[in-house]
């Protein structure tokens, strides 16, 4: 594309229409930037006209578009083409950092992003010079120019919060320090020093104190992986500067807002994280500052309000204490039994009520209150900090603790007692409390795992969880229904198993509650419930105590999904799947009600996919019901294939990228089901698969490839006969497998299947081609997973085929290659296959060689038969050889920047796994003998000779013993 006013014109409208809510007029325009998203100058198009058009709407989309497109396309993968040009890639480079400066705040935001998104590929050896460029604007005076700097560097270094460790690391955090620390800290400094300049003057201080937000997340930043040197030498400078702004109060920043943070908060809450970090990493450097953070912080606490707005600041205030709580030297600081009460008393107690603010969440807000409740996202929540700062008491106090926090208790439970409707508050502090003291270690598997002796939680379940689920309404007191089922659920693994079965049917009737989330928390308990062990590891609540409950439980969960607020609910869905797993053959009665429900919902889900967890559940639910209603019934298949294709068959037109992966498998799952033939729906759809456009993304590729090996399973010979000019296209895929290093194993999937099924004749022609292939990829890129598929790949083959077709085959690509293949490639390697299958076909196919193949007896391979038998002996006994070279440890990982619909496996879906030489070979060690024994009968005293002079002694012990468990000899 070239750089003209056309073009930008032509971009602007399509730009427009992009933010259109009629999808006729938005979807061709998001395909159109799609189509020229690879033309050289279409990124610098874009930053044209966010520097240039007169319309803000136009800039703002301008540079969403961007920094999405830098998202996608900026990371060269290995294998893939570069999918922007050198040029362009020098151009951005050049113009980002200026033109993302100059830019109002929106935009600069998203450019920041861009930035940093370039920097992660490309920082520091691909842009040595980004450091200097922003570190040279900090002397501008300009707080808007060093605001865009400071956004872009949090956004830069912010990685180095949770990088491992490596050279690589340490030497890119290094190079940052030098060129950095120092302009940072004088850069400190002059904002401090300007801030009591225009302490009277709000909206210079607005742009200060965002400016000090920013540094103060930068040092946490450079600070976390290691105590820097530069910061050690200064440490008096910016915990003295942090010590100061902790305890400011300046009436010109403080806001009328009660939710929204100001920067005053966020400040501070920034410098309770830096103190905490270096409380508990630094502790020795950090000592002498030690006591007056305790002391502010203290003060911070006792002086805040209930606001939301504090709500960061308060508990990132308690975490600071937790942290240092738990630190045996700092144990001294809290001994008193008075300084207990009062932090027990001041911070704990009023941070666990449950405010107007939660209420309003639990009500309107209700996925954002079970993410933070259940899923433990809540780490900015002040429950979830004096809980920490209770479990990080006990390390050291438990006794005194446990003490102070009963008698809250009792008297949190006797006011509410008193009168129930307006006090309920109370019992639900109570419960918190009792939770937070009871739990020490907690997994997500099994809940809690270690409890506090000193807590009796069976006695505390009966007397005062119960009661409330057994209450008639499963509406009244809607927060504490929630509260008690969260205790269920989380004390799951010490409360008894009688219990929880007096729960079941309490929890089955509260999937029926109107509140999101009591329904929604009954149905996790449930699901949680499902899948605890009992002793020796069987699971504790069996199909059969389910079964009085099996249709009550499955019409209260289907019915739970059409509530206001569910109708894609993931805990509900997920709850599903594993009621289903659990009780089995018990829901066979319910499926055709189950499954026109579940594709119901799919279909209504495929118009607008937006909840991962909950589709994913979903297609995991479909697969149960076919597998467990086919077991019972094979020829079911046909009900499901009527009841799924028409859903299958819009998704696939409509082109829903995030469902066709598991469209594909649960096809493949049907497919498997059938015993001989392909259905003619099926084979319909084949030509489909093999369109190029289906294989571009990489989340396509294993369904996919495993949908085909189903088809040539099941139906090679209609394939053959019906479809034989589809073969090439068959190939095409393979071809494009192999050439990659992440997916070349998926190509000897669909190879292996090739070779094991379709009739020798149909594939006869292609032959040589696959094997050159396979020889150029070897030749150009041997990597040790090549190397593996590359061995079961020729094995199988020499199984399939005969061991002289193997020989032949080579030697006619080049003379002698058979002999180099052995000697190079078999003979070292073998010992790197792993996987039961693997090695059996390697082992009958080597077996093979040896004994099945006339030219290894008598021309010049015959020098290779010994090391041959060795390294045969040395798969069956030598431990494998998992060794990986240095530079290929991370080839395996498909990681494609941005949101792709990765490859997402169902569990339920699974594929048996297949053994192709199962039928032929039971044990290979004796296979080996025999055959042996039956060469050494065609030639005798040649195979004894051959053992003698040259198989080490070792080896030859263990053929004796195969020789022995065989009952033969060698003639």
């Amino acid at each position: 594309m070239e750089l003209s006013d056309a073009n930008l014109q032509t971009l602007t409208e399509y730009l427009k229409k992009t933010l259109d809510p009629d999808p006729a007029i938005r979807r061709p325009a998001e395909k159109f930037l799609e189509s020229v998203e690879g033309s050289q100058n279409y990124p610098l198009l874009l930053l044209t006209l966010l520097e240039k058009s007169q319309e803000n709407v136009i800039k703002v989309c301008a540079s969403v578009t961007f920094k999405n497109y830098i998202k996608r396309n900026w990371r060269i993968v290995e294998d893939e083409p570069n999918k922007i040009c050198e040029s362009d890639r020098i151009a951005i480079k050049a113009n980002i950092v200026p033109l993302m400066l100059s830019s109002p705040e929106q935009i600069q935001k998203q450019l920041s992003d861009a930035i940093s998104i370039i920097g992660r590929e490309d920082f520091p050896q691909k842009w040595p010079d980004l450091l200097t460029e922003m570190v040279n604007r900090f002397q501008s005076g300009d707080f808007h120019v060093i605001n865009g700097v400071l956004r872009t560097a949090h956004s830069l270094f912010k990685r180095y919060r949770h990088e491992f460790k490596s050279n690589e690391l340490w030497t890119e955090i290094k190079l940052v320090l030098d060129a950095f620390a120092l302009p940072l800290t004088n850069l400190f400094k002059a904002t401090i020093e300007l801030c009591s300049t225009h302490a009277n003057d709000a909206s210079a201080l607005k742009v200060l104190f965002s400016s000090l937000v920013l540094i103060a997340k930068l040092f946490y930043s450079l600070n976390f992986q290691d105590l820097p040197e530069f910061f050690e030498d200064n440490m008096e400078t910016w915990m003295t500067n942090f010590h100061t702004l902790l305890t400011l109060d300046n009436k010109l920043l403080q806001t009328d807002d009660e939710e929204e943070a100001g920067l005053l908060e966020l400040l501070k809450s920034q410098i309770c994280d830096n103190a905490a970090l270096y409380a508990q990493k630094y502790d020795e450097e950090f000592q002498p500052y030690l006591p007056r953070f305790v002391t502010a912080i203290w003060n911070l606490l006792v002086t805040t309000g209930q606001e939301v707005k504090y709500d960061l600041l308060v508990s990132n205030a308690i975490q600071f204490l937790a942290s240092v709580c738990e630190r045996p030297h700092y144990k001294h600081l809290f001994e008193d039994q008075n300084t207990l009460t009062s932090i027990c008393e001041k911070v704990i107690v009023p941070n666990m009520e449950f405010r107007a603010a939660d209420e309003e969440a639990f009500e309107d807000n209700s996925e954002e209150y079970i993410r933070r409740d259940l899923e433990g996202s809540d780490i900015d929540t002040r429950r979830r900090a004096a809980c920490d700062l209770v479990r990080g008491l006990c390390k050291f106090f438990e006794g005194p603790v446990t003490g102070i926090f009963s008698g809250y208790v009792n008297s949190m439970l006797q006011e509410y007692a008193k009168n129930p409707s307006v006090n309920w508050k109370h019992k639900d502090a109570a419960i918190y409390l009792v939770t937070s003291l009871a739990s020490k270690a907690q997994t997500q598997k099994h809940g809690i795992t270690k409890a506090n002796e000193l807590v009796n939680l069976t006695e505390f379940f009966v007397n005062h969880i119960l009661p409330d689920l057994k209450s008639p309404s499963v509406n009244e007191f809607p927060v504490l229904k929630a509260d008690g089922i969260k205790y269920i659920m989380i004390f799951r693994s010490q409360v008894p198993k009688e219990q929880l079965l007096l729960s079941i049917p309490l929890l089955i009737n509260h999937l029926q509650a109107e509140s999101i989330v009591v329904h929604t928390y009954a149905a996790h308990a449930l699901e949680r419930l499902f899948t605890v062990r009992g002793t020796n590891n069987t699971i504790l609540i069996t199909a059969a105590e389910m079964a009085p409950f099996v249709e009550v439980l499955l019409t209260n969960l289907f019915k739970a999904l059409t509530l206001p607020g569910s109708s894609e609910n993931e805990y509900i869905m997920k709850a599903i799947m594993r009621s289903f797993s659990l009780l089995q053959e018990s829901i066979i009665p319910y499926i055709p009600s189950v499954i026109t429900q579940l594709t119901q919902k799919l279909l209504a889900v495929s118009k607008n996919p937006s909840k991962p967890h909950f589709n994913h559940y979903m297609f995991e639910s479909i697969c149960l019901s076919i597998r467990i209603t086919c077991k019972a019934n094979p020829d079911a298949v046909g009900s499901f294939e009527e009841a799924l294709f028409m859903v299958f068959t819009e998704i696939l037109q409509n082109d829903v990228q995030e469902f066709i992966p598991y469209v594909f498998q649960v096809m493949s799952l049907l497919l498997e089901m059938h015993k001989n033939e392909i259905p003619s729906s099926y084979m319909a759809l084949f030509p489909h698969l093999l369109q190029p456009v289906l294989w571009e993304r990489t989340g396509n590729i294993p369904p996919l490839v495993r949908l085909l090996q189903a088809y040539l399973e099941r139906g090679a010979n209609t394939i053959a006969s019906a479809a034989a000019d589809k073969i090439p296209g068959l190939l095409g895929v393979f071809q494009k497998l192999i050439a990659s290093k992440a997916n070349d194993h998926q190509g000897f999937y669909l190879l292996n299947s090739i070779i094991e099924h379709m009739p020798p004749e149909s594939v006869d022609q292609y032959r040589k081609q696959i094997f050159i292939l396979l020889f150029q990829r070897l030749q150009n890129s041997k990597t040790t997973k090549f190397i593996k598929s590359f061995l079961v790949f020729i094995n199988l083959y020499c199984i399939k085929y005969g061991a002289l077709a193997l020989q032949e085959i080579f030697d006619s690509i080049q003379p002698k290659m058979f002999g180099m293949v052995l000697e190079k490639i078999i003979i070292p390697e073998i010992q790197k296959v792993s996987g039961q299958v693997e090695k059996k076909i390697c082992a009958v196919g080597i077996t093979k060689i040896l004994t099945e193949c006339p030219p290894m007896m008598d021309t010049e391979y015959t020098k290779l038969w010994t090391p041959l038998l060795q390294a045969l002996i040395g798969l069956f006994e030598l431990p494998e050889d998992d060794t990986i070279p240095d530079e290929e440890h991370f080839i395996d990982i498909e990681d494609t920047p941005g949101y792709q619909t990765a490859f997402s496996q169902l569990a339920f879906a699974g594929k048996k796994e297949h053994d192709p030489v199962g039928q032929m070979v039971n044990n290979p060690r004796i296979h080996l003998a025999q055959s042996l024994h039956k060469l050494s009968t065609a030639c005798p005293g040649r195979v004894p000779s051959m053992l003698s002079t040259s198989l080490n002694a070792e080896a030859l012990q263990y053929l004796q013993g195969y020789l022995q468990a065989a009952s033969v000899t060698l003639l």
